[in-house]
């Protein structure tokens, strides 16, 4: 990968995206702010729970694929370049990384 596809990624804990991951990403977020307020919403309308839960679930399961698709494009620019430039301890991180999202 050139310098210019990933400009020294998460090296100094910053990561450049290109406008298209960010507007994915930040369109993923408003969607599921937007559940949230959903939530808030059956909640002071007094909504049943099963409703609410069910509600809970769908904003669970988006913040989980938001999760996934961000992982992913972590492991294919900043964990492959920081191996393939010699910096194991990148691989501790993931490491840790993947231990906080399995919890």
């Amino acid at each position: 990968m050139s310098e210019t596809q990933c400009p020294k990624c998460c090296a100094e804990r910053k990561k450049i995206r290109d406008d298209k991951e960010r507007r994915d990403l930040m369109n993923r977020l408003k969607r599921i702010e937007g559940q949230v307020r959903g939530l808030q919403r059956m909640l002071d309308e007094d909504a049943y729970c099963p409703d609410i839960l069910t509600q809970a679930s769908a904003v669970n399961s988006a913040l989980n694929s938001f999760c996934t698709t961000l992982l992913a494009s972590h492991i294919r620019t900043c964990v492959s370049e920081d191996i393939r430039a010699g910096r194991d301890e990148t691989v501790d991180e993931l490491m840790n990384t993947l231990q906080k999202l399995m919890k």
